[in-house]
Parts: C-alpha cells; sequence; structure tokens
C-alpha cells in the first residue's frame, strides 16, 4: 500500500468504527451495500491504455513476484479467472518498483510471454520465491529454475536476453506509468477504475468489487 491510498484506508476505519457503534459488523454491511468509489476502488482521472479485443471488458493485475500481497492473491484469483464471463479479457502487467532487481523480477515474467510459458509458470514462479523461499535474482537462478522445472534451459537463455523480451519490459513500464501504479497488487477495470486488496478490505472483496465493477463498465457507466 502506497501514500495515495492511505486517507482512504482512514475514511475505511471510521466508516467501520460507525458500523461497530450501530452493532454491524463492516463484512455485513459490505454485503448489503454496494461498493463505495474512494473506499472500495478509484474512478481514475486519467483512463489508463485497454489492449482488450474489441467488444472485450479488461480486467489487468499489476503485480511483483516478491510481493507478498501479490502471492496472497493468487489462490483467490485463480479460480476467479477460471470463471471469467467471456466478454471480460485478463492480462498480467509486471511492476519493478524502479529498482533493479525488481526490474530482473519483471523481466522473469516477460521471458514467459515471449516463450508462451505464462500459464505454466506463472503460479510455480510465485511458488519458488513465496514457498520454497528461493527467489530468482540472477540469471543463474533463472536457468536453474528453468532446468528444475524441466524447460529447454538454451531456449529460456535467448528469451531472457532477447530483443523481443526488452520490447515487453519497456510496454510493461510505460503501462504502469501511464496509470500512475506505486504498488502491489493492483486490480484495474477497463483502464477506468482500480481496486485492490487493502482498499477492499481482502483479495475475496477486492474481486467481488471487480466483478461490480466490470457490469458497471458491461452497463455503460
Amino acid at each position: 500500500m502506497d501514500r495515495r491510498r492511505f486517507s482512504l484506508q482512514l475514511a475505511g476505519a471510521a466508516g467501520a468504527a460507525s458500523l461497530a457503534s450501530l452493532g454491524l459488523a463492516p463484512s455485513t454491511a459490505l454485503a448489503q451495500a454496494e461498493p463505495v468509489e474512494g473506499k472500495d476502488y478509484l474512478a481514475l482521472k486519467t483512463p489508463g491504455p485497454v489492449s482488450a479485443a474489441a467488444g472485450k471488458i479488461e480486467v489487468t493485475e499489476f503485480f511483483w513476484y516478491g510481493c507478498p500481497h501479490c502471492y496472497a492473491l493468487e489462490p483467490v484469483l485463480e479460480p476467479w479467472r477460471a470463471k471469467l464471463p467471456a466478454d471480460v479479457q485478463f492480462r498480467l502487467v509486471p511492476f519493478d518498483f524502479d529498482e533493479a532487481l525488481r526490474e530482473l523480477h519483471k523481466r522473469i515474467y516477460c521471458t514467459w510471454e515471449v516463450l508462451g510459458l505464462v500459464e505454466k509458470m506463472h503460479a510455480k514462479t510465485f511458488d519458488r520465491f513465496h514457498r520454497e523461499r528461493k527467489p530468482i535474482n540472477t540469471e543463474k537462478d533463472m536457468l536453474a529454475f528453468a532446468a528444475e522445472s524441466g524447460l529447454d534451459v538454451a531456449k529460456v537463455k535467448d528469451a531472457w536476453n532477447s530483443f523481443g523480451l526488452g520490447v515487453k519490459m519497456r510496454q510493461a513500464t510505460q503501462t504502469c506509468e501511464q496509470y500512475d501504479i506505486h504498488s502491489t497488487p493492483v486490480l484495474a477495470i477497463q483502464g477506468r477504475y482500480e481496486t485492490e486488496p487493502s482498499m477492499a478490505g481482502s483479495g475475496e472483496k477486492a474481486l467481488a468489487v471487480t466483478d461490480w465493477l466490470v457490469n458497471r463498465v458491461r452497463k455503460g457507466r
């Protein structure tokens, strides 16, 4: 969570206190009420870029492999993704926080993209960082991970150093800048709205807010 959302957290805490004074649990009240702009989600003043096909509503997750909050979101995000309606398109954008090590972590995802291995390797990469506690901080680490995963190490090495990968990394950086991303995970809906677990209250609630916002976009709002 970053400073631009800190005031929103204070507002949410104040709201929870008011509910408590009425004898209502925040979760009960949330179930009975629509998401609130400025508390559960943000409406972007400047729309972000959308790459979804015509007729699709795009949901973008900005993530970082080293982020424990991103990893905590994965168990609820994956089944949610599996049930997305046909008119919703999901994409991942790696964020590097302008630090060299995290930029290297962005390179991992872009390598999987170049090789068409995101579906196979994305969750495994998170597990390596957080469950196995073996981060990938060098090219040597990456190639060792590739070998352990039964991949063609030479192909991974070529992709890791390819021109196409550099293009994808620059595109990811540009997208993060256009959305003014400063923390992860963040979910952006059709370039118009953002939500995240720290705003909504949990990963499950953030995805419920995302569904609500998708429906809002679907209705032209």
